[in-house]
């Protein structure tokens, strides 16, 4: 088990002397606790799987440091890091039982016998995985034999991490949220640092105390999941996190007041130093925005669709060029082709150049 420290660490597959912009994944420092569950997010080309395997030794970084419990092991092979990972897909040896395959990484490194078949043991429950210690693996279902191949990451309780690549991709959709909440539970059992790789959002939150969400090769934002649904510090964290997204439109700011096509709306915040040159946006989700019949007063949208998802309606409208979405209230009964928006002030959000501006009270 260990902290990680990450020391203005940078990785180009195209060479230290590549443009800056080049990089897959720019310049980042950060600290991960001993003992907690981050999960690193993002779209396809991010940059979260090369952070992974600069972190397991797989990938060399071309700048920076990774410390272990203030220890560089920056050049240290990945055997040398004592590490576990889980990849995509299982990895199994088939000609051994279940309980051969999660008993191997234990048994490679010389521990008693005794030892071994009590981590078994304890690995093979919390896997629900003990009624098939004897069976070969060879004819296990996709997610049995995932669940061997985390059973394996987990089974050695010195290491320092276990990394988790995408583990669920080749899981049938209905065992997912089973899988996600085992591996919360086994977090909790076994106070290991895990860290796990997703382009889920529902995976990310649901398994992790700390997401970092990654976009363009860069750490945008690091937090819990109240923080990056509640106030996202970068607008991809804003139309990532959430279904629907949250809003962007482009808007003036001056003061407590927001203009979006002219119209007001009222800030909670001041904002009277703004960067001068910067694209000035508002942000806010569309649970934070109501449909209203048009009236003054009101910010005027063209209704294009009502999307009812059960448990709540979401209008998606348009404002000038810009899409929007907001939610219809319990009992409110769409008509026309206009409605109008009311905004909850403590939850409309000010972006200069996509960076969250904090404003003053």
């Amino acid at each position: 088990m260990a902290r990680i420290d990450l020391v203005d660490l940078a990785h180009s597959y195209g060479g230290n002397d590549a443009a800056p912009e080049s990089f897959a994944l720019k310049p980042v420092t950060m600290t991960w606790r001993q003992g907690g569950a981050y999960a690193l997010l993002g779209p396809s080309g991010c940059g979260k799987t090369t952070l992974l395997n600069l972190i397991s030794g797989i990938v060399t970084p071309s700048r920076g440091q990774i410390l272990f419990d203030g220890a560089d092991i920056t050049p240290l092979s990945t055997q040398k890091r004592n590490i576990a990972q889980v990849f995509q897909f299982p990895v199994i040896y088939d000609t051994m039982t279940v309980g051969q395959n999660l008993a191997f990484p234990l048994k490679n490194r010389g521990v008693p016998k005794a030892e071994i078949d009590a981590r078994v043991k304890q690995i093979a429950n919390l896997l629900d995985l003990t009624p098939h210690l004897d069976r070969k693996a060879t004819r296990l279902t996709a997610d049995a034999k995932q669940k061997i191949s985390l059973g394996r990451g987990l089974v050695r309780s010195d290491v320092a991490a276990i990394l988790f690549d995408e583990p669920l991709t080749v899981i049938d959709p209905e065992l997912k949220w089973q899988l996600r909440s085992k591996l919360k539970a086994l977090h909790r059992d076994l106070d290991l640092t895990m860290i796990y790789v997703t382009h889920d959002q529902t995976e990310a939150l649901t398994f992790a105390d700390t997401v970092v969400v990654m976009h363009d090769g860069r750490v945008v934002q690091s937090g819990t999941p109240a923080e990056l649904f509640d106030k996202p510090a970068h607008t991809f964290v804003g139309y990532f996190i959430g279904s629907p997204g949250m809003n962007i439109v482009p808007a003036e700011v001056t003061g407590r007041e927001a203009r979006i096509s002219g119209h007001p709306i009222a800030l909670n915040r001041s904002y009277d130093s703004l960067p001068p040159g910067a694209k000035i946006e508002v942000g806010v989700r569309p649970e934070f925005v109501d449909v209203a019949a048009p009236a003054p007063g009101l910010l005027s949208a063209n209704i294009e669709r009502i999307d009812d998802l059960g448990r709540v309606r979401f209008a998606r409208v348009r404002i000038g060029d810009a899409k929007f979405a907001a939610r219809v209230p319990p009992g409110f009964s769409v008509s026309g082709e206009t409605a109008g928006l009311v905004f909850n002030p403590s939850h409309v959000h000010v972006y200069a150049d996509s960076r969250l501006v904090e404003g003053t009270a």
